[in-house]
């Protein structure tokens, strides 16, 4: 680190001292001096916020700056014959259109940079570990869902999340709509993707990529993913079955919140809160804090209470866990015994603990 500082200072105090004994522009050498530095502090700025882009949007970024000066010096033949005579106002057209061209190669190339294959290229470029998985297509209703944002500020999402424009149209008809509830599940959609480009360590890329052939987004999606053999981030069960269908990957919210919830095996005791009448003869239904439904059977005169039920089966589906158990007084019995002598103890506890500092 102390090495690359020198070398920085080095690169800026040569430009400075060339400038000074030069005195290029005419300029006094205290100003050429000043000029110099300058030029050197920025060399050495842009060196800085070079080594933070990756090695496909600095190609990218090169491939795209070359096009553009390609077409400006094409566009430039063409104003030299349209405009033989003027000397003063084809030299600006020139520079100016030479300038424009170059920048619009190098930020259009940079930003889709994201997208080259390298390891395609072998050589080189051949050893590069490059995933065809590196980006992730955001639908719609994972969007307005927001759990999404709270998965990447974890940091197990990698790669580049992509958000196509006509999704962000279809966000934006939702928040448009005439109907409350839409179009603050709208707004929130909009506020999350907000929050998830704040996110320094996460890369949000919106692409203007779209199929107006095709009238339906979630075919869109699916061509997308084709295109770019990536995968889709939803929480939608038709577009989940439909693009797997298609032979295309999909990363379901649901499924993992699924799989994050406590694991229930059967023969184990559970304590739950009896909330109302199931569906079958004498059935009772309680939901633990994640949502997980539970069903009881022997249950339904104990609505409103909370008691011990010991599980039978668990049923894992793509829409979430149920729950199956059973109802028995003399378990119940047992289990709120040991509660009770629990609690006991831990009044005495609590009541001793107090007598000792009233006795001090």
């Amino acid at each position: 680190m102390t090495d690359l500082l020198l070398v920085r200072v080095f690169f800026v105090l040569v430009p400075a001292c060339a400038a000074y004994f030069l005195q290029p522009f005419n300029l006094s050498a205290p100003l050429a001096a000043a000029v110099g530095l300058l030029f050197g502090l920025a060399v050495v700025f842009f060196e800085i916020r070079l080594k933070e882009v990756s090695l496909k949007r600095l190609i990218g970024a090169a491939i795209g700056s070359v096009l553009g000066i390609l077409g400006a010096y094409l566009m430039s033949l063409v104003l030299g014959q349209a405009l033989p005579g003027n000397s003063s106002t084809v030299p600006f057209l020139q520079l100016g259109v030479l300038l424009l061209m170059t920048y619009v190669g190098l930020v259009v190339g940079a930003s889709k940079g994201d997208m080259l294959n390298l390891s395609a290229l072998g050589g080189l470029f051949g050893g590069e570990k490059v995933s065809k998985q590196t980006f992730k297509i955001l639908d719609t209703s994972v969007i307005i869902d927001g759990r999404i944002a709270d998965v990447a500020e974890t940091g197990f999402l990698d790669g580049s999340l992509v958000i196509p424009q006509f999704v962000l149209r279809e966000l934006q008809l939702v928040a448009d709509s005439a109907d409350s509830m839409k179009r603050n599940r709208g707004r929130r959609g909009l506020d999350i993707l907000q929050r998830l480009q704040k996110m320094a360590q996460l890369n949000v890329q919106i692409i203007e990529d779209d199929f107006p052939q095709i009238r339906d987004v979630d075919m869109k999606l699916i061509e997308l993913a084709k295109t770019y053999s990536c995968k889709i981030i939803t929480n939608d069960f038709n577009l989940n079955k439909v693009a797997q269908l298609h032979g295309v990957e999909v990363l379901n919210i649901n499924e993992l919140a699924n799989a994050l919830k406590p694991i229930v095996l059967p023969g184990e005791t559970m304590r739950v809160f009896i909330l109302k009448e199931g569906k079958e003869y004498n059935q009772g239904v309680a939901y633990l804090d994640d949502g997980t439904m539970v069903v009881v059977d022997n249950a339904k005169r104990m609505i409103s209470k909370t008691i011990d039920v010991s599980v039978t089966s668990v049923l894992q589906t793509t829409a979430g866990k149920m729950i199956f158990g059973r109802f028995d007084e003399r378990i119940h019995a047992v289990y709120e015994k040991q509660h009770g002598e629990r609690q006991e103890r831990g009044r005495e506890h609590s009541s001793g603990a107090g007598g000792h500092q009233a006795g001090a």
